[in-house]
């Protein structure tokens, strides 16, 4: 499998982050949360009186250092880019979009689907939004546990602790779309399959 150019990169940066930003307006939309450090800005936006974007870039931060440290500063750099895209694009969409109607099961299953669609372009292409998909990228690559099942694992751990600040519906469907997400990973970026080095690409066919 040959080695992608790095204008496929970036354009494969750009629209990985497009789509997580869809996703992110159909559950901000729906006020439902999901997993991860976007999960934990989506909390933290219903008491803390700053942007979604805000939130989410700096609970990312510390993450970008372990991804610098772990799979060197392209990587790095490349996630802090796909980072600061997600949270300017996320923060802008009401500028540009709006739902007159909300169904929130649709919005659950359209923003899982389209958060974990972006994620894989961005997987595949060295970059990450960095937050626990580095954890995970860090444990596929060193461990070979599949990154989906160990975002689920993370997801379920922020959904239960919100349980103390949310109505069991918006976490019911919350968990849905996280379901979602960590199932388009799952199915679509396993170790066996398709295995990028993310300092160097390294693949394997079965």
């Amino acid at each position: 499998m040959s080695k992608h150019s790095t204008k496929e990169d970036w354009i494969a940066i750009l629209t990985g982050t497009f789509l997580v930003a869809q996703g992110i307006f159909f559950l901000q939309s729906a006020t439902l949360l999901t997993g991860g450090t976007t999960g934990l800005a989506l909390l933290l936006d219903q008491f803390i009186p700053l942007s979604f974007g805000t939130l989410y870039f700096g609970t990312n931060c510390p993450f970008y250092l372990l991804a610098w440290r772990r799979f060197g500063a392209q990587f790095a750099l490349r996630s802090i880019v796909s980072g600061a895209l997600v949270s300017v694009l996320s923060d802008h969409l009401y500028l540009v979009i709006s739902l007159d109607a909300i169904n929130k099961v649709y919005c659950a299953v359209a923003g899982g689907m389209l958060m974990g669609l972006g994620m894989l372009i961005l997987f595949r292409h060295r970059s990450s939004l960095g937050g626990f998909n580095v954890l995970c990228l860090f444990i596929q690559d060193k461990y070979g546990i599949s990154v989906g099942k160990c975002q689920l694992s993370i997801d379920c751990c922020i959904l239960i602790i919100s349980c103390l600040f949310m109505p069991p519906t918006t976490i019911g469907l919350s968990v849905l779309g996280a379901i979602l997400l960590n199932l388009v990973l799952a199915m679509n970026h396993k170790p066996h399959r398709y295995i990028v080095s993310y300092g160097e690409y390294k693949t394997k066919t079965p």
